[in-house]
């Protein structure tokens, strides 16, 4: 009779687990080690674009050691991401622009080049995470 009690126990602390997954991002084409890089992580539609940088759902910061660092999000839960990130060269948290394009490099996932008919959104920006994933995206300077 303990047997049982503890194989149910057992089987219900296993069904009432959820399932969390890693997201790893690696940021390549730093082109110095001048800043951090800020890399965030967006989960709902309507949150990109993110001019003011407060949409997000997590958000990491990142010391440069080279011309690429890894961000490691962990306990995500399953379900649709996108990712943006900037090198953030002056440290003051906002991406600085010229008179139309950024002065610091930024990435988006699913987004080799950002300009005027190529405008990110969530729904263009964003993948499916169903497991642990990796994936990788080149900072686009201006």
């Amino acid at each position: 009779m303990k047997l049982l009690k503890l194989l149910t126990l057992s089987l219900l602390c296993t069904v009432l687990t959820v399932q969390a997954e890693t997201l790893t991002v690696i940021v390549t084409g730093l082109e110095n080690n001048h800043g951090e890089v800020q890399c965030s992580l967006y989960n709902k539609e309507g949150t990109i674009p993110d001019k003011e940088l407060n949409k997000y759902y997590k958000m990491q910061r990142v010391s440069i050691n080279g011309t690429q660092v890894k961000v490691i999000f962990k306990n995500l839960p399953k379900g649709r991401y996108a990712v943006n990130v900037f090198h953030d060269e002056n440290n003051n948290s906002i991406i600085d622009k010229g008179l139309l394009m950024p002065e610091e490099g930024v990435g988006l996932s699913n987004f080799e080049t950002i300009n005027f008919f190529h405008l990110p959104n969530f729904k263009k920006a964003s993948f499916l995470l169903a497991e642990d994933k990796e994936i990788q995206m080149k900072i686009i300077y201006f």
